[in-house]
């Protein structure tokens, strides 16, 4: 053994076959974390092409940071995923509740909006007398006996009403305030048939009323929108029925809130007389523009088509005006109120501004609503002085929180007259009234 050793070349000889083994093993140097690199295991043929061989075995080793660098893009991935999940059933819970809401909580601004249906044709009127009370039981009305108050012209207070939840709760609030009112006779007109209940409920009031049932159509609640000339001229029918000729007409809803003072205004009607109604339209008010004593026009909340754009608790009329220029029968192709108001061949110069000239403000409407904020009002500040009902009116509705004035912001009044809408400034500037 020994001697092999001691043959020259013997070392170098195995040395050399001891690099050449190791270069033919397989192996795989270790490389340093976060660098990638592809490695391929050596072939045992020296022939082989290495671009071949590549071609068929790759292999991609991902060290340390690598590692981690997927399992983040993963991540960031299931991150947006359930981000754009999330996004898409807020979107869908919102049209649920966009849907829901129009159902459940319709909007009842009061404003006059352009409905999606058309408002139904006045029809023939078939209204049942349901029951009727002409005596006053009321032994003392406010500090008066119920005597005392002979001398002073009846109001008719016509009310239309609907078998709805709310239907008893409303004429309880407004049976209790005409009980204040003296010589007063309460016409409720429902649109339904008659019921025994309602009766036997107004005569709790002990004040003078008539029951009238005026069921609809279903077609008024389904294909089109009652516009209440059905109920005006029931009301209007049962009137010259009884031959009553005297007296002051007023129509007044059961979701509105009456200020005692408003009775005793209107009494004094002679022909017609006007005032504003609080609430009734996004002005915040509505009724008439009144220089001087006279009115020369009317807030609208939107540019009027209309001959008269007044609420249909902003107006009273005089029963011995009403059959002159009037027929029940003449109530057809009407909307609303100018229905009942033009067949009167009513001017301005004849209407009676009452309210202290119409800067007062004597009944509101309270119907329920969504959205509670004052209304902003574009109304230039010079125009807050004396000279129209409009600068009392509206310091007035400031002072409650009902609108908000701004000189430059908000939104713009519009003024009907004529059947048209005409600038602020028109009315309050130029036209002169001595």
């Amino acid at each position: 053994m020994m001697a092999a050793f001691s043959q020259p070349g013997y070392l170098k000889r195995n040395l050399i076959n001891l690099s050449e083994t190791i270069k033919k093993m397989p192996f795989r140097r270790k490389k340093k974390a976060g660098v990638r690199k592809i490695i391929y295991k050596q072939s045992n043929t020296d022939n082989l092409d290495k671009s071949y061989y590549r071609s068929l075995q790759p292999r991609l080793i991902c060290h340390g940071r690598d590692s981690s660098r997927s399992l983040r893009l993963k991540t960031m991935i299931s991150q947006r995923t359930f981000l754009g999940i999330m996004i898409l059933t807020a979107i869908i819970l919102y049209i649920c509740w966009w849907i829901l809401g129009g159902y459940l909580y319709p909007t009842s601004d009061g404003d006059e909006q352009h409905h999606e249906k058309e408002l139904c044709n006045c029809e023939a009127v078939r209204y049942n007398v349901c029951e009727e009370h002409f005596q006053d039981t009321r032994l003392y009305i406010q500090d008066k006996k119920q005597e005392d108050w002979n001398d002073l012209p009846v109001i008719y207070f016509v009310t239309f009403t609907d078998p709805f939840r709310e239907q008893i709760p409303k004429l309880l609030k407004l049976g209790y305030t005409l009980q204040h009112v003296p010589r007063v006779h309460w016409i409720v007109l429902d649109n339904a048939l008659c019921n025994g209940y309602l009766s036997d409920f107004l005569q709790r009031f002990h004040i003078p009323f008539t029951h009238l049932s005026n069921p609809l159509p279903n077609n008024f609640y389904y294909n089109c929108e009652p516009n209440g000339c059905e109920d005006k001229k029931a009301a209007v029918d049962w009137l010259h029925l009884r031959n009553i000729n005297s007296g002051i007409l007023y129509f007044g809803n059961d979701d509105y809130t009456y200020d005692l003072k408003l009775f005793h205004e209107i009494r004094s009607t002679i022909h017609v007389s006007m005032f504003p109604v609080g609430l009734a339209n996004k002005n915040g008010v509505s009724g008439p523009v009144v220089r001087k004593g006279k009115v020369v026009g009317f807030l609208t909340s939107r540019k009027s088509i209309r001959r008269w754009p007044i609420d249909m608790a902003g107006f009273a009329i005089n029963l011995s005006y009403l059959p002159t220029y009037f027929t029940a029968g003449s109530m057809f192709g009407y909307e609303r109120e100018d229905y009942l108001l033009q067949r009167l061949a009513l001017n301005l110069n004849i209407i009676e501004p009452k309210g202290n000239n119409c800067t007062e403000i004597l009944a509101w409407r309270t119907r329920p609503r969504k959205n509670h904020k004052s209304y902003d009002l574009a109304f230039s500040y010079k125009y807050l002085d004396n000279r129209s009902n409009l600068g009392p009116l509206f310091k007035s509705l400031y002072e409650m929180g009902v609108v908000e004035i701004s000189d430059h912001a908000g939104r713009s009044l519009n003024i009907g007259l004529n059947g048209t809408s005409v600038p602020l400034y028109t009315i309050l500037d130029f036209i002169s009234f001595d």
